[in-house]
């Protein structure tokens, strides 16, 4: 028992160890938030709808059929069934009966009612596409956004070994009298600055993951974090495509296109339906039922010995007086449940047709309302295709812009780069003071988090384009 116990312990130790040790990948993250982002669920829950929809499309081909079965007793004065006479009594009484309907016409409402349902099927799975495609790049741009602030954080503990190193050789400098004790304020000054600078960067990063974390709807921020490594630049080649064959094949792969391209083919189907309702509607129908009682059956009759005969009628010409026998019927047990259900049963079937004539120009009224919406989805087609090639001129702009930016970048942190070896060549000789070195200092600082910033918005930036070109988001390389 003991040793169960302890592997219990252990086993839960591992799996707690494991968890605060899990560093989430870029992939890792985009492939989650298409699995458990809510955004992405009720995108997805639009689907099941739209597929509920099509069932119900298809179920207006297969016929109606419905059952119903009745008992009931009825207590005071009523007509015995069986003998046709009022009286006080209890009686019980069952009946049941099958329907069945078809639609044979309807002016093809439900022909088009399928094709509707299709379409709307189609058109809820690219804005699944989209949500999916639009998740994608808001997690991948929270994920490079931690990244950044990461490599930032180790820009500036960088610096600041160098500004340490820098604070023990100016303060022995300051001691044998080469340098003034200003360099030596300047210096501790610039260590205090990029202390501060630090904790601003590590609570950036604390932010940052929380924004990340929240966007994938995971709840343990203590223990979330990501795999720390530089990622690289792909998939340059491109941009060597002119922006206008970006553009067609945008309009092509796009789900922005797509969705409304299909709320345009779902108005015209609706003006399909209602024009349908001009038309004559025809149906088949099939009914059988059958009746049981719990009302005593007549098995014979005698001569009433208080009133033996009854009149019947009279002789018109000579008032004579026609008379016949009054029975008294002489009632049984009632007959089998079955066998009454055998005995009382009956069908009916037809066929009915319907034929509009007036019904206060509301069929005609909503052909033009689907109709007006008709053009509406036009023009929102046409405006999606405008915003669509506005939106990937503006990206394929962007990606070109921000990749010189990284190059200007590299070019500049190069330059500073030497610029601080060079100052802190004059620096240790004396030949400039700490204002001036800690100016260089700062300026290479700049020059690398600007590289960093800009690498890291051509590769989200690139993606984008990427995107519009109809590369599927499983499928971007980081």
């Amino acid at each position: 028992m003991k040793n169960f116990t302890l592997l219990g312990l252990l086993l839960l130790f591992s799996s707690v160890l494991f968890a605060q040790e899990k560093k989430w990948t870029l992939e890792e993250c985009v492939n989650y938030a298409l699995e458990n982002n809510i955004s992405v669920q009720r995108a997805e829950l639009d689907i099941e709808l739209s597929d509920l929809e099509k069932r119900d499309a298809v179920g207006n081909f297969i016929p109606n059929i419905n059952g119903q079965a009745t008992n009931a007793w009825n207590t005071g004065l009523t007509q015995n069934v069986t003998t046709g006479i009022l009286q006080n009594q209890t009686v019980r009484n069952f009946s049941a009966g099958v329907t069945a309907s078809l639609t044979l016409f309807d002016g093809l409402r439900n022909f088009n009612q399928l094709q509707r349902a299709r379409i709307s099927q189609l058109a809820s799975e690219y804005a699944l596409d989209k949500m999916k495609d639009d998740i994608a790049l808001f997690v991948a741009d929270a994920y490079l956004q931690v990244l950044f602030n990461k490599q930032n954080l180790e820009v500036l503990k960088a610096q600041n070994q160098i500004t340490k190193e820098q604070l023990d050789r100016t303060n022995d400098l300051v001691d044998a009298g080469v340098l003034p004790q200003g360099d030596l304020f300047e210096i501790r000054a610039t260590d205090a600055d990029e202390q501060q600078r630090m904790i601003i960067a590590q609570n950036q990063i604390k932010i940052s993951l929380i924004s990340l974390a929240q966007t994938l709807a995971i709840k343990d921020y203590e223990n979330f974090d990501i795999v720390e490594r530089d990622y690289d630049i792909f998939g340059t080649e491109i941009l060597e495509n002119s922006v206008y064959d970006i553009i067609e094949r945008a309009k092509e792969e796009r789900s922005e296109i797509k969705i409304a391209q299909s709320n345009k083919d779902l108005a015209e189907k609706d003006v399909q339906l209602a024009k349908g309702a001009f038309q004559p509607t025809l149906g088949a129908f099939f009914n059988y039922n059958t009746r049981e009682s719990g009302q005593g059956r007549i098995i014979g009759a005698e001569l009433d010995p208080n009133d033996p005969t009854r009149q019947i009628g009279v002789v018109e010409e000579t008032s004579q007086i026609v008379v016949a026998p009054n029975t008294i019927p002489t009632l049984g047990a009632p007959q089998p449940f079955f066998d009454q259900l055998s005995f009382n049963d009956g069908m009916s079937y037809g066929f009915q047709l319907n034929i509009p004539i007036l019904n206060g120009f509301a069929t005609r009224n909503q052909v033009r309302r689907n109709e007006v919406a008709v053009k509406r989805a036009q023009y929102n087609l046409e405006q999606a295709a405008l915003d669509l090639e506005a939106n990937v001129y503006q990206a394929y702009t962007d990606a070109k812009g921000a990749f010189e930016a990284y190059e200007s970048a590299i070019v500049a942190e190069e330059a500073q780069a030497k610029a601080f070896d060079y100052a802190s060549e004059r620096y240790d000789v004396g030949l400039t003071n700490a204002f001036d070195f800690s100016q260089a200092k700062i300026r290479y600082e700049n020059s690398q988090r600007e590289v960093l910033r800009a690498k890291y918005d051509y590769i989200f930036k690139l993606k984008v384009v990427e995107l519009y070109f109809g590369i599927p988001v499983r499928e971007l390389k980081f």
